[in-house]
């Protein structure tokens, strides 16, 4: 089994320049709080990104694989931070029971908010998602006995102890769920034909269907899996902050994961890491720095990469980096002349 790992570790990730940056840049997460002394501020900025990303993927896998474009996927993380919150002040169960069924919540409501978009596409689609958070404030707002209207419900219980263990936890569940929704979304899997399938709905949903697709099944999949994980995302949020108010279903949010995958990349998944991972610490940065002026700067650095890298800034570096085999479609090094498989010219 060890061989067999290590092997496909050689084959697959070391001379893929992408996946080896990947491999080093989540194993730069874990040991970073052993080489460096991180304040207690700066591990919470991390834990935010750690989070935000799970946010950031889950809507790339429902809008940018299916081409479903949801403005409203705020609710979703609404949904999950409201639930463990509720079950935990009504109910007394652990965070560790309260989040996985805040989630399953943000599954159900994924599902049964998708029956009527199914006939829905492009604006339409955007606009009934969009108004959906809505209606869940509203609904926040008018039982505010049981919700705490526009304070929230506080007196939740912390994710962990210290700064370190939830900073460890949301970063082990972070790369679990980004490795799940990159293998669900790889097209090129051998075992797993979802990736296909959610590229094929989103290139031409009539041709799919005349394949013999169910397109349905698997629209209404897409918006479960993004309503499962950006559901765990939330209930982290909750968690961590210790708090569950109307800020997380602020329509900024949704707005917000949309910058965060299309600056990084749409379709691409590693897009929404690289995009989370970079504008969020950076506006934390400009806060300390230029605190007026931080959203302009942002907003300016956000336009000249659209402009000049429209594919997003990491899909830009890795066309760079690495070029495909028009024979056998291998990935490889961009600077080798000869694919490292079938030896077919790659210049």
């Amino acid at each position: 089994m060890l061989n067999r790992l290590l092997k496909g570790f050689r084959w697959s990730v070391i001379p893929i320049p992408g996946r080896l940056i990947a491999v080093i840049f989540f194993v730069s997460l874990f040991v970073l709080p052993f080489i460096t002394k991180f304040s207690d501020y700066w591990l919470l900025v991390l834990t935010f990104a750690s989070i935000f990303t799970i946010f950031a993927v889950s809507w790339d896998v429902l809008s940018g694989y299916t081409g479903q474009v949801n403005f409203g996927h705020a609710l979703f993380f609404g949904i999950g931070a409201y639930g463990s919150a509720l079950l935990h002040n009504y109910l007394g169960w652990p965070v560790g029971v309260t989040i996985p069924l805040g989630a399953v919540a943000a599954t159900l409501i994924g599902v049964v908010t998708c029956l009527p978009a199914l006939r829905l596409r492009g604006p339409y689609l955007s606009m009934y998602t969009l108004a959906l958070p809505l209606m869940l404030l509203g609904i926040i707002f008018t039982f505010k006995d049981v919700t705490g209207g526009e304070h929230g419900l506080t007196d939740i219980p912390p994710l962990a102890a210290t700064k370190i263990s939830e900073y460890y936890i949301c970063l082990i569940i972070m790369t679990a769920a980004v490795l799940i929704m990159w293998k669900l979304t790889d097209a090129r899997s051998r075992y797993v034909r979802t990736g296909l399938i959610f590229h094929a709905i989103r290139e031409d949903e009539i041709a799919a269907r005349a394949l013999g697709i169910n397109t349905i099944r698997y629209k209404i999949l897409a918006f479960a899996v993004g309503g499962l994980f950006a559901g765990i995302a939330g209930g982290l949020y909750a968690h961590v902050i210790q708090v569950a108010g109307p800020s997380s279903l602020n329509l900024t949010l949704s707005f917000q994961a949309i910058i965060w995958v299309v600056f990084g990349g749409i379709v691409s998944i590693y897009g929404a890491v690289v995009g989370v991972f970079t504008l969020y610490p950076l506006l934390e940065i400009l806060r300390g720095v230029v605190p007026h002026y931080r959203f302009l700067i942002l907003a300016c650095i956000v336009i000249l990469i659209l402009l000049f890298m429209p594919e997003g800034i990491a899909v830009w570096i890795r066309n760079k980096i690495e070029r495909e085999c028009p024979r056998c479609k291998l990935t490889n090094v961009a600077w080798r002349r000869e694919c490292r498989a079938c030896s077919a010219p790659l210049r």
